[in-house]
């Protein structure tokens, strides 16, 4: 089961997630845009991730993206709010907002409206990093909405549980 495994028991990846990130002393936030502001919902589950968690922008307008992220315009228009340079720029955004050493940025269509032929209901892009590497991920989710924030939130998360892993 290789990487799928983060814990035994009734351990939980939110658990997993603060146990490795307070170990490493690495400090954490988010930019949300599909899921809403979900991410850092379950990362302060857990009592005592204020010691790594430090926020959240929840980016769900191009707007916001733009003014409080500083994703390019360009990127935007060339590639769309629903894509991998978008989210690597809401990362590095969220890095010098909020002055943490990693991120997770997502951006998608939950649905279930806003799916196109290319870009179809339940199309996610994640990433996870610091300034210094990247890691994405494509999610292709189906077209309930709830499911899709929940799975989205779900990968966003081992996502990054993975990335601390490999890289501190």
């Amino acid at each position: 089961m290789g990487e799928l495994v983060y814990g035994y028991d009734d351990s939980s990846l939110e658990r997993e997630l603060y146990t490795l990130c307070t170990t490493k002393s690495i400090s954490v936030a988010t930019a949300e845009s599909c899921t809403g502001g979900m991410i850092a919902s379950k990362i302060v589950s857990i009592p005592g991730s204020s010691i790594y968690f430090q926020g959240s922008i929840v980016a769900y307008s191009n707007d916001i993206k733009e003014k409080i992220l500083h994703v390019k315009p360009d990127t935007l228009q060339l590639y769309g709010a629903v894509s991998e340079q978008t989210v690597i720029e809401m990362v590095d955004g969220v890095i010098d907002l909020m002055g943490v050493d990693v991120a997770i940025a997502v951006s998608g269509i939950a649905g279930p409206d806003g799916g196109s032929t290319e870009k179809p209901v339940g199309t996610v892009w994640i990433c996870a990093g610091s300034k210094e590497h990247k890691t994405t991920f494509l999610l292709k989710a189906g077209k309930d909405r709830t499911k899709n924030i929940e799975i989205a939130s779900i990968y966003a998360l081992n996502l990054l549980r993975k990335f601390v892993l490999e890289h501190y």
